[in-house]
């Protein structure tokens, strides 16, 4: 027995119990309450009418379930952002589908949930995913439309990319299932095909107290933008449905009529499971995030059959690359080596530290997978680059802009898993969110920061001190800790994966043992996208 590997077995699975719980809270949306209210009108929620919609039994993927955690609290919250997104299949066919959740209130629009919509949408257009929008959505949240409503990234850009997405040849449909109101009302009708579900479905740029202050008119809502209207009057709307899964029907009759997709033709085998057990990886994964492990163990319960042919095997040992197949699709490995080790030239290097030669070789290892077209898999768990006077001389920042630029420039799909650690650059050279990961997810046990809590900590100590000692304060030992205390605590909730999923810069915490899930479904989306440019490293520093 391996009392060492029983401790991080119980410390990761109570951690796995703490997402379990967080989403369990998640998909409640707005509450019991709401949700009895909003099943009163003969609606489903949101979430029934994504798993209507797919296929049964089979795979699907959350994008940004977490999503809005803790934010806004003044208004009430927002869970998931008030939108739930997710990609699976229709009839066999991988889409990605966005419903508006209207128990949260009623479906409006926060700025998070513009963010987490434009994700979907990016999702969609680097994939050339078919996506669906299921709506039901009262607008833009009005008492923070200067943080939703005129900026680039804001709510206006979904309709311009509605348009681009067309441009593309982007199968778009729509089904307008409760309100959809204002500007919103453009986003179904920008779309291939829009339905309606009577009765509760309605469409219109103002509603009927707004029409009656501007211009005077008495009339309902549903006489003004009503399935009736909108099907035989208006021509607005495509097809009028009975209720939800009337809807959810059509949709499905639609998908499956799409054509075949161009193909990436990225290579795939028939999956095998990996022969090491996938549960150690909770054994092996350390309680601290400072301690050592040997990350080809958690490879080799990642990828098929746990085989993998290792890249410069002795060469830049604190990165190691790989060619390996997950769930059949073959892939390339970067990933952050954790246990100390000893160099050609025997020199000692830090497990998670990317030194000069590390940076190299994974800077190689990227150019020869874009040249032989195969997706390139991060596995992150990195406290940044060797620093000091003999990395400095040698050429740090030279080698690690290379690593830089082939992740910048690489043309085929990534996917970016954060395991423990991701510091700094550290977090930029691993392919982090800025680097367009076509999917980036957190295991439970990572950390995201621009430096570790324990430094960062010390550093904004000596600066908080240095004011108060300007203001003529001087404090003792006893109230230095303290202070030091504090902004530990406050940088290491910050630094918390569910912080980082809150504001979407990843798509998700997962479980470890859904990784495969993930990159394979990704891989998936992205084989409907061919490569339409050529690898590229730009000029780099040799």
């Amino acid at each position: 027995m391996d009392i060492n590997f029983n401790k991080n077995e119980d410390f990761n699975k109570l951690l796995l119990t703490e997402l379990k719980k967080k989403l369990l809270k998640v998909y409640k949306g707005g509450g019991d309450a709401k949700i009895e209210k909003h099943k009163a009108k003969g609606k489903l929620t949101a979430r029934e009418r994504i798993d209507y919609l797919f296929d049964n039994n089979s795979d699907s993927i959350e994008i940004g379930a977490l999503v809005g955690e803790d934010m806004y609290l003044e208004h009430g919250g927002c869970p998931s952002g008030g939108v739930v997104v997710k990609i699976g299949y229709i009839n066999n066919k991988q889409c990605i589908v966005v419903a508006n959740d209207a128990t949260v209130k009623a479906g409006a629009w926060f700025p998070i949930t513009a963010k987490k919509n434009l994700r979907a949408q990016e999702i969609s257009i680097e994939n050339k995913l078919p996506i669906i929008y299921l709506v039901d959505s009262a607008g833009v949240y009005l008492p923070m439309q200067d943080e939703i409503f005129p900026d680039k990234e804001h709510f206006g850009r979904i309709f311009r990319n509605n348009a681009v997405m067309s441009n593309m040849g982007i199968t778009q449909i729509s089904a307008v299932m409760g309100s959809c109101v204002a500007g919103g009302a453009y986003l179904p009708i920008m779309s291939d095909e829009a339905m309606i579900v009577d009765k509760t479905g309605s469409i219109f740029l103002a509603g009927s107290y707004l029409v009656k202050a501007a211009i005077g008119e008495s009339i309902d809502n549903e006489t003004l933008g009503g399935a009736t209207t909108h099907c035989e009057i208006s021509g607005v709307t495509d097809y009028k449905a009975l209720d939800d899964k009337d809807a959810l029907d059509k949709i499905r009759n639609i998908v499956d009529k799409i054509g075949d997709f161009d193909k990436a033709g990225y290579n795939r085998n028939d999956p095998m499971q990996p022969i090491e057990n996938p549960e150690e990886i909770y054994g092996i994964l350390p309680k601290s995030r400072s301690d050592q492990y040997e990350m080809r163990a958690i490879i080799e319960r990642i990828v098929d059959n746990s085989e993998f042919e290792e890249y410069k095997k002795d060469y830049g040992k604190t990165i190691v690359c790989a060619y390996a197949r997950i769930d059949g699709w073959a892939v390339g490995i970067v990933a952050n080596q954790r246990k100390v080790v000893k160099n050609g030239k025997k020199e000692m290097q830090f497990g998670g530290v990317i030194y000069s030669d590390s940076a190299d070789k994974a800077t190689r290892f990227i150019a020869n997978c874009n040249q032989k077209k195969i997706p390139l898999v991060f596995l992150q768990d990195v406290t940044g680059f060797m620093v000091g006077s003999k990395s400095e001389h040698g050429g740090i920042i030279k080698d690690g802009a290379k690593m830089v630029n082939a992740v910048s420039n690489s043309v085929v799909p990534k996917f970016t898993i954060i395991i423990g650690n991701s510091y700094g650059a550290g977090n930029y050279a691993m392919c982090g969110k800025a680097y367009d990961p076509r999917l980036i997810v957190a295991w439970p046990s990572a950390r995201l920061a621009v430096m570790g809590g324990e430094q960062a900590a010390k550093v904004l100590l000596q600066i908080e001190t240095a004011s108060l000692k300007k203001q003529g304060i001087e404090i003792s030992k006893e109230k230095e800790q303290e202070i030091l205390e504090s902004i530990q605590q406050k940088y290491d909730a910050q630094t918390s994966p569910y912080y980082a999923a809150a504001h979407l810069w990843t798509d998700a915490v997962i479980k470890p043992l859904d990784t495969r899930k993930w990159i394979s479904m990704g891989i998936e989306a992205a084989n409907h996208a061919p490569i339409e440019k050529q690898f590229n490293l730009g000029i780099i520093q040799v």
